[in-house]
């Protein structure tokens, strides 16, 4: 993959604002949308019928991902916020990195520097990392700045404060099939802890499911026989059975033609 300009080193940048914790909850929708089109570019470069538990797992995480940003959107609407998805600098060319972090994202069909990608980008904070609101090493210590920024400002604010949005804007009640994790509304304290809990923890490398994990001490996906997946970090993967060709796209139809 190309080497991308160098960040700032990360910093403390304590959210202790609700504007900051708008701003970083916007953030963490735009992180989540960010993973969205490595896994999906993985995910099409195989065959369903060579690579079935590929498909299954690969697949898994994807739908996770878009579960994440839903959780992710739905925090920023509790606390007064209004989730943006329709802005240019969402789409940017790949390789890039994730948004306010250093780490790198390219778009790549299955294979081992996918799969070592997919590590880096969901690898667990090491124990006792601090929290990152901004130059985040891990998602995990990102969402652990989120966490202590709700906190924080609950304590100071109080609940009602902080939890002013609509609660008609809340999208709840839909199960994510091939996932562990569930749609939920958020309206105070404790589902927006439950929220951040799923985003880090749902399914990820734990038995509820089969993703990459974001916390200390999960291990790396296995298929339905027992056999790992995905190697751990730093290990060298097994080449897959050949990803699909994609076909030609072509141009819809002119209207009227048959």
């Amino acid at each position: 993959m190309k080497n991308l300009e160098s960040v700032d080193a990360p910093g403390p940048a304590r959210i202790d604002t609700l504007d900051s914790l708008r701003q970083h909850l916007q953030w963490a929708i735009e992180l989540e949308h960010a993973t969205l089109p490595p896994y999906l570019c993985a995910l099409y470069s195989l065959d369903p019928e060579r690579n079935p538990d590929a498909v299954e797992v690969v697949g898994s995480v994807f739908a996770e991902e878009m579960l994440h940003l839903a959780l992710a959107a739905n925090l920023l609407n509790a606390v007064g916020g209004r989730p943006r998805l329709d802005m240019p600098e969402m789409l940017p060319a790949h390789p890039r990195r994730l948004p306010h972090s250093p780490l790198e994202l390219s778009l790549l069909p299955f294979g081992p520097e996918a799969l070592e990608m997919f590590l880096r980008l969901e690898q667990p904070a090491p124990p006792g990392a601090p929290p990152q609101g901004d130059g985040y090493e891990t998602i995990g210590q990102f969402y652990d700045a989120v966490e202590q920024g709700l906190r924080h400002l609950c304590e100071q604010l109080g609940e009602r404060a902080v939890f002013s949005g609509d609660p008609a804007r809340q999208v709840a009640g839909t199960h994510f099939r091939h996932t562990g994790g569930a749609l939920f509304a958020v309206e105070d304290l404790e589902s927006a802890l439950g929220a951040l809990e799923e985003i880090v923890e749902q399914g990820e490398g734990t038995a509820r499911g089969r993703g990459l994990g974001r916390r200390p001490g999960h291990l790396p996906p296995r298929t339905g026989r027992g056999r790992p997946l995905l190697p751990p970090h730093g290990a060298q993967a097994r080449a897959p059975l050949p990803a699909r060709g994609h076909p030609e796209v072509r141009p819809p139809p002119a209207s009227g033609s048959r």
